[in-house]
């Protein structure tokens, strides 16, 4: 056997975890076996916008996986017994609460659930060997899981009655409460064994700092950045015109209190800027999306007209500037404040006339539009040092980084958030920038360079200022992957009353979505499988009479309205996707009403499959991402073997 120095450098490294031919051979049999399992489930969801509830629902249900697997191992419970298992399993400390005060024989609920579940995470478990299983169960009590999954082996041998004395113990020593909770997260972890986010965890929902906190908890994640994500990413490196529209946003939306409690980010400058700045403007065109009885947190929605409208003066006089800075955005067409004729009230659109709802603007000299007088930059400068002081904010957003990107291929699927900018005609459409014409996988991997060089700081200063920049850019800009329309409307919907000035017209991308010629073009492009892979992203959602599948199944788009507000277009509460060892199976669900109605009524979400693709043959993990690495490990593994057995390596060195 000749060796290659790089390859015997690599070969003692791996001699180090496997010492001697027994360690190596005993590896080698285990990912072999791992190879011929069924491939593990993967969970595909999108636009969270910061609905917690209903999120964390679908995470703990696994999109029905749970409610499947429940239903094949209980044929002989009744529908309300197996609700309630389910929903157990949901949300074991609430529900249990509950039982123990339905029942007078503790006892023996404690024994049926103990058992039920037994059977429950036996049967999730099944895709997995048994070290990954040990691997997801808590410390303590690993021992006693292990021998109650595998206890069947024990009775063969005459101990009959072996896991129900280990029950009994637990019931008795009063570890029943504990023992329950931590099965029923083992259960929910391991009915998905990777969860895909596609973008869009910001805003809307009052949520979006419970839902990062609550993917951390996750074992295997991947995000692809939307365009929500990116503003409140861009936000924490100090971008000022991603502030500023964070802000506005959060005002339409009142949820001023993800910023001020979640983040800890102080409004109070701003708030005394815009009551003092428009104490006597009703600022009519800043209705809040919520009426006074439907307000979250007993907001006063007057005071948050006047800081959306203090707000968005500043959003567009730094957005003016940044687009001076740089000409090569193309993003001309929202600089509008130079275009107000204050005396005729009317703003100059794409070369017309529109009446405006009003044109009170105190902070803006006609002379000088894009300027910020004294006091706004003051605020700005304050907001600024807020957002990039916030600790929790700087924490979540370097989550986003370290398990997110702009796109990810995975198991031969290209996940992205928005679009790939395309010609009319279907072809890439280059993206100007300093470094040159970009298309394609070159525009969203210099995208995704850029920003990460602007976040962590290069040691180029002005590549780190570009960077910063680029943020606001992937927010909204023509041609960015994670906003896919031809420009964003912010200003025509505030100030301008006729609605033909506020269509935001998408990306030529989705025109070319359901030929499968193009899709087989942009998934080789990203070094998808242009066979069998699929294109799956969210960020335009599919309203009532759409459709979410296209090109013969090749691309799927899953932003079906998780966030309130979108509901009554799509009709549904968002989209969630499920790749099992057979297939694709797509579901519509039904609005999440609430934890408590869920708890107490045992009410799931209802989903209604969409969509179902099925392979030809069952998916094995050798078929996947995860099995071409696991094979190139066990070929490394024969080497040693060889190594070990040729004299060239020497054992328990």
């Amino acid at each position: 056997m000749i060796i290659e120095n790089n390859e015997s450098k690599y070969l003692k490294l791996l001699a180090k975890d496997f010492p001697s031919v027994e360690d190596a051979q005993a590896e080698i049999i285990n990912l072999m076996a791992i190879l011929n399992l069924p491939k593990g489930t993967e969970h595909f969801l999108s636009d969270i916008h910061g609905e917690y509830e209903a999120f964390n629902h679908i995470l703990q249900n696994a999109s029905g996986t749970i409610k499947i697997r429940i239903d094949e191992v209980f044929p002989e419970l009744m529908p309300s017994e197996r609700r309630t298992l389910a929903t157990l399993v949901y949300y074991p400390e609430e529900k249990l609460e509950i039982l123990k005060k339905e029942t007078e024989d503790l006892h023996g609920l404690y024994s049926s659930i103990l058992y039920r579940l037994i059977r429950l995470l036996k049967r999730v478990s099944f895709k997995y060997t048994r070290s990954f299983v040990r691997k997801e169960m808590p410390p303590e009590y690993a021992y006693i899981i292990e021998e109650l999954l595998y206890g069947s082996e024990e009775e063969a041998l005459g101990r009959a009655h072996h896991k129900q004395d280990i029950i009994e113990s637990i019931i008795e020593i009063g570890a029943s409460d504990d023992f329950i909770k931590d099965m029923c997260n083992m259960i929910s972890r391991l009915a998905v064994y990777r969860l895909h986010v596609v973008g869009d965890l910001f805003d809307r929902g009052s949520g979006s700092d419970k839902v990062i906190d609550l993917l951390k908890k996750q074992n295997r994640v991947d995000i692809q950045w939307g365009n929500h994500d990116i503003l409140w990413m861009g936000a924490a490196a100090g971008n000022r015109s991603c502030i500023a529209n964070v802000i506005r946003i959060c005002t339409r939306y009142d949820n001023l209190h993800t910023l001020e409690v979640g983040y800890g980010i102080s409004l109070r400058p701003l708030v005394t800027f815009a009551l003092t700045t428009y104490k006597d403007d009703p600022c009519t065109g800043f209705k809040a999306a919520v009426t006074k009885k439907d307000a979250m947190y007993d907001t006063d929605l007057d005071t948050l007209r006047k800081i959306g409208k203090a707000i968005a003066v500043m959003q567009f006089k730094v957005e003016g500037q940044l687009i001076d800075e740089h000409p090569y955005y193309e993003c001309e067409s929202l600089k509008l404040l130079d275009k107000i004729d204050f005396e005729n009230k009317t703003v100059n659109i794409d070369g017309k006339d529109y009446p405006m709802s009003t044109c009170n603007f105190p902070t803006v000299d006609p002379k000088d539009p894009y300027k910020l007088t004294p006091e706004e930059d003051a605020v700005m400068s304050r907001l600024q040092d807020a957002f990039m002081e916030s600790e929790l904010l700087q924490d979540h957003v370097r989550y986003l980084f370290a398990n997110g990107s702009i796109y990810k291929v995975f198991n031969g699927n290209l996940l992205f958030h928005g679009a790939v900018p395309m010609t009319k005609s279907g072809e890439f459409d280059p993206v100007q920038t300093p470094d040159g014409p970009l298309a394609g996988k070159k525009w969203f991997d210099y995208a995704d360079t850029m920003v990460r060089a602007g976040y962590f700081g290069s040691a180029d200063p002005d590549k780190r200022k570009r960077g910063v920049d680029l943020f606001w850019y992937l927010w909204c800009g023509y041609k960015s992957p994670l906003f896919g329309k031809k420009r964003i409307t912010t200003f025509e919907r505030l100030f301008v009353e006729d609605e033909s000035t506020w269509k935001e017209a998408k990306n030529p991308y989705y025109n070319h979505i359901d030929d499968e010629e193009k899709v087989e073009m942009i998934l080789a492009e990203f070094g998808a499988n242009v066979e069998s892979g699929c294109i799956i992203n969210g960020h335009i959602p599919v309203k009532k009479g759409s459709k979410a599948v296209h090109a013969n199944g090749r691309c799927i788009v899953i932003d079906g309205g998780f966030a309130k507000p979108y509901q009554k277009t799509t009709g549904i509460a968002g989209y969630c996707l499920v790749q099992n060892s057979y297939g694709f199976i797509l579901s519509a669900n039904e609005p999440f009403e609430s934890k408590e109605q869920a708890i107490l009524k045992e009410l799931d979400i209802h989903s209604t499959s969409v969509a179902t693709e099925s392979s030809s043959k069952r998916i094995l993990n050798r078929d996947t991402d995860q099995g071409k690495e696991i094979a190139e490990r066990i070929e490394a593994l024969k080497n040693l073997l060889v190594a070990y057995r040729e004299g060239i390596i020497q054992q328990g060195r």
